[in-house]
């Protein structure tokens, strides 16, 4: 879910939830309250905009709607989790982006296994150089054609039934978004060469271009994953919109 004209308050004459919505809409972007945290209640802001709780309602329920936050009986409104939100870019399964444009989706799994953590994968994930990581090394297909190669290390402390799952049936992301609890993202976007094994992989030449993402995920206190995810340049376009 992307925020969108966050940055401006509405103009005077449009109606009260339109106000309260925007203002928690802009605090959700701005970091105010972060993935998780708990929101203001409805009592706060009908005494903070001077309106009914039926209108605190009604922005509420929007943005719960949007997906931005969610709410819980008898214990109030939160923001909702990162990968539900994001003002920048969002974390997207390749099964569900592939699946959004009519094609079909299959992976192959090459890798699958507990190995131990050398010393740069060790400082990613935050863990003791030698100790036990899960590594799996994927290949995803659309009509077919392969699209993405995904070489992912995952910290076996966020999920410990990671290597228990089928992922020729669920991709690592789907599994990590609905066990973990994700609160931190970071991305590294650059156009390079893929490795040996990589291209072999993707079916491709060694000097074709690709986009590669290096993309690591935390909890509030911990690192979850480390994914190198390679797509063959003339297979793939990462697009995105802004709206002031």
């Amino acid at each position: 879910m992307v925020y969108t004209n966050i940055l401006h308050p509405p103009e005077d004459g449009v109606p009260p939830f339109v106000r309260v919505k925007h203002y928690l809409r802009q605090g959700l972007a701005q970091g105010r309250w972060l993935p998780g945290a708990l929101m203001p209640s409805e009592a706060d802001l009908v005494q903070q905009f001077g309106v009914s709780r039926m209108t605190v309602n009604r922005a509420i329920r929007e943005l719960q709607t949007e997906g931005l936050v969610t709410r819980t009986q008898g214990l109030g409104t939160f923001a909702a989790a990162l990968h539900r939100v994001s003002s920048t870019l969002r974390i997207q399964d390749v099964h569900e982006e592939i699946v959004e444009r009519g094609h079909i989706h299959r992976s192959k799994v090459h890798v699958c296994r507990e190995e131990s953590a050398e010393q740069g994968i060790a400082e990613q994930l935050g863990v003791p150089v030698s100790s036990k990581v899960f590594h799996t090394l994927i290949v995803h297909y659309e009509n077919g054609v392969p699209l993405q190669c995904e070489d992912r290390f995952v910290n076996p402390a966020c999920a410990p039934n990671y290597l228990g799952e089928d992922f020729t049936n669920v991709t690592p992301t789907q599994h990590l978004f609905r066990n973990t609890a994700l609160w931190r993202a970071q991305y590294q976007l650059e156009a390079a060469y893929p490795t040996q094994q990589e291209a072999k992989l993707l079916n491709i030449k060694t000097n074709d271009p690709c986009l590669i993402m290096v993309r690591r995920t935390h909890t509030r206190n911990a690192v979850i994953t480390l994914a190198r995810l390679v797509y063959p340049g003339s297979r793939y376009s990462l697009a995105g919109e802004f709206k002031p």
